[in-house]
């Protein structure tokens, strides 16, 4: 017999059983949120491996040049056509102009370009800061081969027209971001990412010699590339933020690049041993570009870089793992100034703002470039600082995967493969994801044997294709 408010075993096991599985939800959800990042870091692009001065295939763990930008793999660049002249990047959540007028403005004018802008029944477009350009930047362009450093499929792109009075090379876009110093002999300026060589320098937007004209892409959504540091006591320091956690300190000395690669995978620091060297889109996500060295403002007058960080000296620039395709010189981030080799008044010149992205040789003397290189004679160090990074999403390259030659996939010596490969991969990155591939679902969880979500040459079907 049952009395009235009372539960036999059977009904207290199922009430008990669901009141588990509600809580395990709940966590799961919860876990889900807090893995969710407010300012995710999309992946560079580059998918060979470098040398000093060549590509070469890819290195095994404990090889010179190991664990370079192309061996650890991020979160891959996914955008939507929205058809109405914008693209949404699905990881960042950001909507951009798909087609700029390709008109040259002055900063000014480009910000008021992008104020009075209506496009997809949206007018609340702005020109976008310095962090946000760099999310859609891929870094496989190369101006030497007319590739432009973003995805052509996504956004369009024109080169400049040289009978216009510009270089081909002037591909620069305006940025929101202001240099809280000055660059060059005394100009205010602003940062601008060049799409044709694949740098972050500063322009003149007030200066008593030019004001600079430069293209402008707008953007719309929420807000993107807001830091958020804790200390973790044990030496580093974990960016909320991005996922990421970074080296309190430097490395305390500079070395070359393929010393910085060495450094970086031989580390072990608060108990763990996957630190590796940042690739540029990293290490830019943690410049502070409200600081400068030379910034007008005593307040704001230090590297451009949070003071939760330490550093060796001020005046510092560090390696990223990211190869420069163009000339396989390795990427760096200007935390102090972006100097140039010439001098005023017997001081280096300050040419492209601290928090500029150049690059420099991988290996050699600096003494044989005494007066720098390129029009603004940019200071060549070759050693450069290290600050490791671990975590965030990313995956650990398939060895299967090696690239050589121009970034194509190194061919199966299998014809059947070799066609399957190029009818299938659109975006011509050497393997197959579940978007390009044609066939049904099944076939290809079957044939993505270590479950990444891309067919590599070594998963291809080798064979003719199943019945249907």
């Amino acid at each position: 017999m049952k009395y009235e408010g009372q539960m036999n075993i059977f009904e207290s096991t199922q009430t008990t059983r669901i009141l588990l599985c509600l809580l395990l939800a709940g966590r799961m959800v919860a876990a889900q949120h807090a893995a969710k990042v407010s300012y995710p870091i999309v992946d560079t692009g580059q998918v060979g491996c470098y040398g000093s001065s060549s590509e070469i295939s890819f290195p095994k763990p404990g090889q010179p040049f190991y664990g370079q930008d192309a061996q650890y793999q991020g979160l891959a660049m996914k955008y939507r056509d929205n058809k109405d002249g914008t693209i949404t990047d699905l990881n960042t959540g950001l909507m951009w102009q798909k087609t700029p007028d390709f008109k040259m403005r002055k900063w000014a004018d480009s910000s008021s370009y992008a104020k009075k802008l209506k496009l997809a029944g949206r007018d609340d477009w702005r020109l976008p800061t310095i962090k946000e350009i760099f999310s859609i930047v891929d870094f496989r362009g190369n101006q030497h081969t007319r590739t432009p450093y973003i995805d052509t499929k996504a956004f369009d792109f024109k080169w400049p027209v040289v009978s216009q009075g510009v270089r081909s090379m002037d591909a620069q876009y305006w940025s929101s971001s202001r240099y809280v110093g000055v660059t060059m002999r005394g100009d205010k300026s602003a940062f601008g990412f060049n799409f044709a060589d694949g740098r972050i320098k500063c322009y003149p937007v007030e200066s008593i010699h030019m004001q600079a004209k430069k293209f402008a892409r707008c953007v719309r959504g929420p807000a993107y590339g807001k830091n958020d540091f804790v200390d973790n006591g044990d030496g580093t320091i974990a960016d909320r933020a991005t996922g990421l956690v970074w080296m309190k300190a430097d490395s305390g000395k500079t070395m070359n690049w393929s010393d910085a690669l060495k450094y970086a995978e031989s580390l072990k620091l608060a108990g763990r041993d996957d630190w590796r060297l940042p690739n540029v889109k990293e290490l830019q996500s943690i410049v502070d570009y409200r600081r400068a060295p030379d910034a007008l403002s005593r307040s704001v007058r230090s590297a451009a870089i949070d003071p939760i960080f330490s550093l060796t000296i001020t005046e510092s620039w560090f390696w990223t793992s990211t190869t420069h395709l163009e000339n396989k010189a390795g990427y760096y981030v200007c935390f102090g100034q972006a100097t140039s080799a010439r001098k005023i008044r017997g001081r280096k010149m300050n040419a492209h703002g601290a928090g500029a992205v150049r690059s420099d040789p991988k290996t050699g003397d600096p003494g044989r470039w005494p007066n720098g290189l390129g029009p603004q004679g940019d200071e060549i160090r070759i050693f450069n600082y290290v600050r490791c990074v671990r975590g965030g999403d990313v995956k650990i390259a398939n060895p299967s995967s090696n690239r050589l030659g121009g970034g194509k996939a190194v061919p199966a010596s299998n014809p059947r493969v070799q066609r399957f490969i190029k009818r299938l991969d659109k975006n011509g990155d050497g393997k197959i994801s579940k978007a390009e591939f044609d066939g049904p679902a099944r076939h290809f969880r079957t044939l993505d044997r270590n479950g990444d979500g891309f067919l590599s040459t070594d998963e291809a079907p080798k064979g003719p294709p199943p019945r249907r």
